[in-house]
């Protein structure tokens, strides 16, 4: 059970405890409904409080959030843990790692490895990645080890991708086009007229006239952005053979999720991780556009 205190400030003296729950502590309306009926789930000073009841500057409100019940069978996997503690996990992610199940991949996922690492420890937690990756992309992801902390995440993280791409470019740029997903049998994307909003901004870090080594940022988040944008002016990803660039030096989209910035959901400490690229992008990197 993840235990979470707060101290009313004057801000709040003589409003009601959902206020602050639904305010400050950012809880969604579908938590404090569920710590409704958990014994002790609010208390406020050390016992049960109602929503509806008023608080006072000093008070120590409290949130008993209790263990999930994960349905995802725990499977072992070696994971790259870069940090963890009571809220948040994040891990370096290889490439060829699907994130959740699916009826293509049972067992082998990321999900599964994450629900035996937590049993090997005693803790039944289900799998929350506040944000996905693709299966061919390798980096860093986010793992909420409680709802509280995957509603207060949702959203609120950045993410800085590495990607090798054909052709030459320089100085920074934006890509801006919609996406849409030709056939909804399928996964693959497009860009194209009426389709969801999806800006994509670009730097580069090294190029040597055939391949571009980006530094990526997203305003959106939408499945397969980097892939199809720079599919779409001629520039797919180094092995991405969905969108139009076979490549025998490596084996999948040359994409990676190398730094990751965030405020943690309970401490409010600001977080930034970064990882290197795993051996083949570094490998067809010192290859083809040396870096330094």
């Amino acid at each position: 059970m993840r235990h979470l205190e707060f101290k009313i400030d004057e801000n709040y003296d003589g409003k009601k405890v959902i206020a602050y729950l639904r305010g400050e502590a950012k809880l969604s309306a579908r938590l404090v409904n569920s710590l409704k009926r958990v014994e002790k789930g609010i208390t406020l000073n050390g016992e049960h409080i109602r929503t509806v009841d008023i608080l006072h500057k000093g008070d120590i409100l409290a949130v008993n959030i209790p263990e999930d019940n994960n349905e995802i069978e725990p499977i072992e996997y070696p994971l790259d843990i870069v940090y963890e503690d009571n809220d948040i996990l994040i891990i370096n992610k290889p490439a060829g790692l699907a994130m959740h199940p699916t009826h293509n991949h049972q067992g082998d996922t990321l999900a599964n490895g994450v629900a035996a690492y937590f049993l090997s420890k005693g803790k039944n937690i289900s799998f929350r990645a506040v944000g996905r990756l693709d299966k061919s992309t390798s980096g860093l992801v986010i793992c909420a080890l409680n709802k509280y902390a995957a509603a207060s995440l949702a959203g609120k993280f950045k993410k800085t991708y590495f990607a090798l791409v054909k052709g030459t470019f320089e100085g920074t740029g934006i890509i801006d086009k919609p996406i849409i997903r030709p056939d909804p049998m399928k996964t693959l994307r497009a860009v194209g007229e009426g389709g969801d909003e999806a800006v994509t901004h670009w730097e580069t870090v090294a190029t040597d006239g055939d391949i571009s080594l980006m530094k990526i940022t997203l305003e959106t988040g939408r499945t397969h952005q980097i892939r199809v944008h720079f599919s779409s002016i001629g520039a797919p990803l180094c092995g991405d053979d969905m969108y139009g660039s076979t490549d025998t030096r490596i084996d999948r989209a040359a994409l990676h999720c190398g730094i990751l910035d965030f405020i943690h959901p309970v401490t409010n400490e600001i977080m930034h991780f970064e990882v290197p690229v795993p051996e083949d992008m570094d490998k067809l990197i010192k290859d083809t556009v040396p870096v330094g």
